[in-house]
């Protein structure tokens, strides 16, 4: 999967979809009210073709619904209009989205003939009692027979997990993570738990039954998850939700919903790299730090608060923050200076 590739979304919320998610409105997080079709389709890759071309990949993406359990015609249908795109090279390549419990060898098949490169399944966790508590309808064995299917049969594997749902925990969230590493996906994609109108979880925040999943909560937790994925070289290529002008008009009413929730976890990470650089270093110290110059807004934090905290936490008489001319230095120490 090339970074430079260029996604084409179809939207196909609530379609095949056999459970009532707990925390799930897929019209509201998309944005969209009515269900593509094959019209549709062909618009969007229209559309797409009237741009000017950048030299990107085009990707065609079905997102949503769980695609492989709609109905078969309707499948064929989208992916006819999909494959027709493919053939003429409009488009380079396919992506869905679907349940771990809607793939077997047959479903594989179909969507090799139209031409299907990725799918991406929803595991959500892969702790039994939060996938129960959280209404999806399957089990962590099926997120694992599926994501063995997939892989054996050729297709490049996408895996989704949740952070922050019914009876999740921080120590649930990082065995999650350790298990999908074990899957082997090409990529995660990393969602904490947001409270959307008309959802089930909106009544259970209501009465009182769940607890939020905060915005802090979420970079807590992310920040020890998120590296694991790295040092295990698999891509985190999406972080929270995708911003809409429904959830930020009010659709997210609580949760861990933030237009840079990303880069919220980046700084954490590099805060949590710096606390480990500075623990030995003495009281009233003053200290230089260095890092590549694309992360070193990272590192210093939103209104300066990493620096201010490892400032206080580790009693420093002066903290500053340089950037290095190799864009790509890790963190590290320049200089300790003790008071005289």
């Amino acid at each position: 999967m090339s970074a430079r590739a260029s996604i084409l979304p179809v939207f196909v919320p609530h379609l095949g979809c056999p459970h009532a998610c707990v925390f799930c409105n897929q019209r509201r997080i998309t944005g969209q009210l009515q269900p593509a079709d094959a019209e549709t389709v062909r618009k969007i890759i229209q559309d797409a073709a009237a741009l000017p071309q950048t030299g990107a990949k085009r990707q065609l993406a079905f997102y949503g619904g769980s695609f492989t359990a709609i109905d078969e015609a309707q499948q064929e249908e989208l992916l006819q209009a999909a494959h027709e795109a493919l053939e003429r090279g409009e488009i380079d390549s396919i992506r869905l989205s679907t349940r771990p419990d809607a793939i077997d060898g047959t479903v594989l098949e179909r969507l090799r003939r139209y031409g299907v490169e990725t799918i991406e399944l929803g595991a959500q966790s892969l702790d039994d009692e939060v996938l129960c508590l959280s209404g999806r309808g399957h089990t962590a064995a099926d997120v694992m027979r599926a994501s063995k299917l997939i892989r054996e049969a050729g297709f490049h594997l996408i895996l989704q997990m949740m952070t922050g749902l019914p009876g999740d925990t921080p120590g649930r969230c990082v065995e999650t993570a350790r298990r999908i590493i074990r899957l082997q996906p090409d990529g995660v994609r990393i969602y904490p738990t947001v409270i959307v109108k008309d959802t089930e979880l909106y009544e259970l925040w209501r009465s009182g039954q769940y607890r939020e999943h905060t915005v802090e909560d979420a970079v807590s937790i992310c920040a020890k998850i998120v590296p694991l994925f790295e040092k295990s070289g698999i891509p985190v290529i999406r972080l929270g939700l995708n911003p809409t002008e429904e959830l930020s008009g009010g659709d997210a009413v609580a949760g861990a919903y933030h237009p840079a929730l990303g880069e919220l976890v980046k700084s954490r990470i590099l805060l949590n790299q710096a606390r480990e650089l500075l623990d030995s270093v003495p009281a009233g110290s003053r200290v230089t730090l260095g890092i590549g110059a694309p992360r070193l807004s990272q590192l210093i934090g939103q209104r300066k608060v990493n620096v201010l905290t490892l400032r206080q936490e580790f009693s420093l008489a002066e903290l500053q923050v340089q950037a290095l001319p190799d864009p790509d230095a890790p963190l590290q120490i320049l200089s300790i200076k003790r008071e005289a």
